[in-house]
C-alpha cells in the first residue's frame, strides 16, 4: 500500500470490483456456448420483466451505453429475438417485446446464468446469501441516497 493509496488487500470498494469481475467472466463463460453475451442475456431477461422498453431503458437497464444497446436491438431484431414497430406509437420510443424465439433462447440462458450464481452462492449458508444481499442492497442505497443530494448521472 502506498502512503495516500488504498489497500487493495482490505478495500472493500476493490473487491466487490473483482468479484463483479469474475461474475461476469463466468458469466460469459456460460453464455458462450449458447451464442451470447451478459448483455444479450440482460437485456432478454429486462424484457420479459418489463415488455415494452425503450432502448435508452435497456441500456440503462443492462449498465451499457445507448449506443451499444442500439447495436445490439438491431442485430436483436435481425436474428429474430426482438421485435420494434417500424413507428413509435407515441413519441419517439420504440417499444421492444421478445418473440418466441427470445423467450427459447432466454430460457436455455437462465438455466446457465442461474448455475453461476448458484456456484457463486455454494459457500454460503441460506442466513449468509440473506445477510449478502441485504448488506449489498444496503450499499446500493447509500450509494444512491448520496447521488441524489448531488449530480447524477
Amino acid at each position: 500500500m502506498s502512503q495516500d493509496g488504498v489497500d487493495l488487500e482490505t478495500s472493500l470498494g476493490y473487491l466487490l470490483k473483482e468479484a463483479s469481475s469474475a461474475l461476469r467472466a463466468a458469466m460469459e463463460a456460460a453464455l458462450r456456448p449458447l451464442g451470447m453475451t451478459v448483455t444479450h442475456y440482460s437485456c432478454l431477461e429486462l424484457l420479459a420483466q418489463r415488455p415494452g422498453m425503450s432502448s435508452s431503458e435497456l441500456a440503462r437497464g443492462a449498465f451499457v451505453t445507448r449506443q451499444s444497446m442500439s447495436v445490439l436491438l438491431q442485430a436483436l431484431e435481425r436474428d429474430g429475438y426482438v421485435t420494434r414497430p417500424a413507428e413509435a406509437p407515441v413519441g419517439k420510443v420504440l417499444p421492444t417485446q421478445l418473440t418466441p424465439r427470445g423467450r427459447r433462447s432466454l430460457a436455455r440462458a437462465t438455466v446457465a446464468v442461474r448455475s453461476v450464481e448458484v456456484r457463486m452462492l455454494g459457500g454460503l449458508t441460506q442466513e449468509k446469501q440473506s445477510d449478502a444481499y441485504q448488506i449489498l442492497q444496503s450499499m446500493i442505497q447509500s450509494l444512491r441516497n448520496e447521488d441524489e443530494g448531488g449530480s447524477r448521472r
